[in-house]
């Protein structure tokens, strides 16, 4: 399961993106910001693009998650739609046992939504399971 976070704000400028040679989907700009404001406690990968936006890794105590970003492409008062979606790794060994799976009080998931949440320019931050 990961948890997917939502929110709408007109801080970035899609337009200023590197083009996502795989699919026209913007999610550059969150990653970038995302990399600036957590350089102090975690170490995120440059942006690379995806068919479904764009992707970093995370190194969280020791575990890599997945950040995937993407961007809706409607604005709506100068406000876009931004998804965050945080996964964490877990080998195929912790798959086939069923262990190490991200639980709703996982520590780095809740980092990256305190920091979402914590963004003044941020408005309707919410946070659904993946289905």
């Amino acid at each position: 399961m990961a948890r997917v976070l939502r929110f709408y704000t007109a801080a970035f400028d899609v337009t200023k993106e590197r083009p996502n040679p795989v699919n026209p989907i913007p999610g550059e700009s969150l990653l970038l910001w995302l990399i600036e404001r957590a350089k102090d406690a975690v170490e995120i990968s440059a942006p690379a693009s995806e068919d479904w936006g764009w992707y970093s890794y995370a190194e969280w105590k020791g575990r890599k998650y997945l950040l995937g970003a993407s961007a809706g492409d409607q604005e709506e008062d100068g406000q876009r739609e931004w998804i965050l979606q945080i996964d964490k790794h877990r080998s195929v060994k912790e798959k086939l046992l069923g262990r190490a799976k991200m639980s709703q009080d996982d520590e780095c998931a809740q980092y990256f939504q305190d920091l979402l949440e914590g963004e003044a320019s941020f408005r309707c931050v919410s946070s659904d399971p993946e289905p």
